[in-house]
């Protein structure tokens, strides 16, 4: 593994260039100098500086999470996890962060997520109706499922004999603790990010509209 990023390469994991459309530009946690970093913030810089990671160096929340870097390897180890190695499809991992998303009113979250779920193969009319705050009309049975788990913790802050065995039908075990695990490394994501005020990525996803409390 190489021990220094260059300049250059170290600028473009560390600094938070707004992307074309980008609703505001981020000023908290402001991008570090090369020669600013410890051994530590550098040694992970350098880890995420190859693939798979790579796509994600120039965005959030990683410019805030090297400002800890004990925690910072431990968090991307987490989300190398969660992002393509759990029991769910594309279709529904995507869908778990959407729910988390729209709960937060994360707005980069949401616009950075929403096209991969599309991909992923999520029914646009899915995501909008859970970026309006409304139950979709029409899911599949494990879209279901995961939607009244999601709502569960989020709101009702209780999970029903019901709705755990509709969950267990379709995940088993261990795809209930992924879904968990989803929703809460993405809890801390939305708290990042909010923290940093960080707005939507682009305008080619329609914003999350204000919700009624």
């Amino acid at each position: 593994m190489r021990q220094w990023l260059g300049a250059g390469i170290l600028a473009a994991v560390l600094a938070l260039t707004p992307r074309p459309g980008a609703s505001e530009e981020i000023t908290r946690f402001t991008p570090l100098r090369a020669e600013d970093l410890s051994p530590a913030q550098r040694a992970w810089a350098d880890l995420i500086a190859v693939p798979p990671r790579n796509a994600k160096f120039t965005a959030p929340p990683y410019r805030a999470y090297i400002r800890n870097p004990d925690l910072a390897p431990r968090l991307s180890n987490l989300s190398d996890y969660l992002r393509w190695n759990t029991s769910l499809p594309p279709r529904l991992s995507e869908m778990a962060i959407l729910i988390t998303a729209r709960h937060w009113t994360a707005q980069y979250e949401w616009s950075a997520h929403y096209p991969l779920a599309l991909k992923g193969g999520l029914d646009a009319k899915i995501a909008d109706a859970i970026a309006d705050g409304r139950r979709p009309d029409t899911m599949k049975d494990d879209e279901a499922a995961l939607y009244d788990l999601g709502m569960a913790l989020y709101h009702d802050r209780k999970v029903s004999d019901e709705v755990y065995k509709a969950a267990l039908a379709k995940f088993g075990e261990r795809g209930i603790m992924d879904i968990i695990g989803i929703m809460g490394y993405y809890d801390l994501v939305s708290m990042t990010l909010i923290t940093m005020q960080a707005g939507a990525q682009n305008d080619s996803v329609r914003p999350l509209p204000a919700l009624e409390k």
